[in-house]
């Protein structure tokens, strides 16, 4: 058996091996694109999936009520008795607490929003009491142990004249334009039959009947809603742009007292 020179031992290997190799790549050139549009299959349910969710679930703000930092006061001028809004823990948990004693008054959120970017507002409240004249038809009856107010904010340059010079003058006793119009939901008194109510005090503010009656007084109760859609519904209109989410806890009209409290409100799309 004639001896090969090592080297030519060393390429023989080699070139067998390469041979191996192109055949080895040649059959998965022929398996490659199957499993490339295979991969893509499984792999496109997953993006689109994921990039619903991202779509589906933006968050605006959450708050949960650790302070009152992101929240001012709003009183009423005729009003000289005031809801008290205070933060109460529990361990590790904290709520708003939010007691009134024949009083009116507000917090509301320091920044608005765009309501067509931010259409959806969810929260978790309770209510120690509800009020025995509590009449959301009347004016006598128009407190509510808990309310969630959506203003939507009034647009100097989309009014008439005679808006521009009622706006101005609310102003000027405000200290700020009043909203365009609101939609309340509400913590009901009354069972009452329907689910959207004209205020008692001006047709541009809806009150929205999330609760009803004492059948769930005293248990935490979880709320979503769609500020656009409900708008629709409740005016007939596309709502304005712009709007500030408020909280209130009113008793000022039934002389009643009530002690609630909310855990959470967010903002989101």
């Amino acid at each position: 058996m004639p001896i090969v020179p090592l080297w030519l031992k060393s390429t023989s290997i080699n070139l067998d091996r390469c041979s191996h190799d192109f055949a080895v790549q040649r059959k998965m050139k022929k398996i490659h694109p199957y499993i490339r549009v295979w991969s893509f299959a499984l792999l496109v349910p997953v993006l689109l999936v994921s990039g619903a969710r991202a779509l589906e679930r933006s968050v605006l703000f959450h708050e949960d009520f650790a302070t009152l930092d992101n929240w001012k006061p709003f009183f009423f001028p005729k009003i000289k008795r005031y809801t008290v809004y205070t933060i109460e823990r529990d361990n590790e948990h904290h709520y708003l607490k939010a007691e009134s004693n024949a009083s009116a008054s507000a917090i509301v959120y320091k920044d608005s929003f765009n309501v067509f970017d931010y259409p959806r507002v969810k929260w978790r409240w309770k209510v120690n009491n509800i009020y025995a004249k509590g009449d959301a038809r009347t004016k006598s009856g128009d407190d509510y142990p808990l309310r969630v107010y959506v203003m939507f904010e009034y647009n100097p340059d989309k009014a008439t004249m005679f808006e521009k010079i009622k706006y101005g003058i609310a102003k000027k006793m405000y200290g700020e334009y009043p909203p365009q119009s609101s939609l309340s939901y509400v913590w009901a008194s009354k069972e009452d039959q329907g689910s959207a109510i004209i205020s008692p005090y001006t047709d541009r503010a809806m009150m929205v009947l999330l609760q009803k009656g004492a059948k769930n007084v005293g248990t935490w109760q979880d709320q979503e809603i769609n500020i656009v859609d409900d708008y629709q519904k409740a005016f007939g209109s596309k709502s304005p742009g712009r709007a500030r989410i408020a909280i209130m806890s009113d008793s000022d009209n039934t002389g009643e007292r009530s002690i609630s409290f909310m855990e959470y409100i967010e903002v989101f799309r």
